[in-house]
């Protein structure tokens, strides 16, 4: 395993019940064990995550694709950033998804070198939260409750390789085409990504981006 994402898997992130309420925290490493995830005689093991989806000006979504040294999901197309909170007091505070935003600022900078006073708190805007579960291979996978997050912003970025391998910039025609040649162009898309792109929720967010407090569902889950 890379060295960098292998220290990674130390960090700590918040477990949640079904219904989104903080139960504790474990390592990331224990969160993306599938052996974890589908032991359903202990619950199986839940926790809390975002994905960002960051537009230009010009209304265009920005896609990453994962690293190869990512331990799940490497080499797949996804949205602007995803990752999770951490079990640390910043990022523990629910107050409007104060702490979720925070961790994303974070992350966008770590993975795309995009400098927090160029997104700031109050342009990451919550939207509402997805349910999922999805193995990677056998020994990894992902169980989340999931923050959508949206900016619109023109930034300047620089994908740090380790996490980022290409990015670019897709209107939602260009996204439907790339879904639907997904396959036969032996691209990869994150299951997360897939979910939202495949159900009514993204593209009816995209072409309301500048009128998104109708969409805002904060005290829903999608269980997806």
């Amino acid at each position: 395993m890379d060295p960098t994402q292998e220290a990674l898997l130390n960090e700590e992130c918040i477990l949640v019940d079904a219904d989104d309420r903080r139960i504790g925290s474990t390592s990331k490493r224990q969160c993306h064990l599938w052996k974890n995830i589908v032991d359903e005689a202990n619950g199986g093991m839940l926790h809390r995550a975002f994905s960002v989806f960051l537009f230009n000006t010009k209304n265009e979504l920005l896609l990453q694709r994962r690293s190869d040294a990512k331990v799940t999901f490497p080499g797949f197309w996804t949205n602007t950033c995803c990752s999770h909170p951490l079990h640390v007091t910043p990022e523990l505070d629910e107050d409007q998804a104060i702490g979720v935003r925070r961790a994303a600022q974070r992350k966008l900078n770590h993975e795309l070198g995009i400098k927090p006073e160029d997104v700031p708190l109050d342009s990451i805007q919550y939207l509402t939260r997805i349910h999922y579960k999805a193995a990677s291979n056998d020994e990894w996978g992902e169980h989340e409750i999931d923050y959508i997050l949206f900016v619109k912003r023109d930034v300047q970025f620089i994908a740090q390789p380790n996490e980022v391998s290409d990015t670019k910039f897709v209107s939602r025609d260009e996204l439907k085409t790339m879904l639907a040649t997904a396959k036969q162009n032996g691209l990869k898309i994150t299951p997360w990504f897939s979910l939202i792109s495949n159900s009514s929720f993204l593209y009816k967010w995209w072409n309301d981006i500048d009128h998104l407090e109708r969409h805002e569902k904060r005290d829903s889950i999608h269980r997806l």
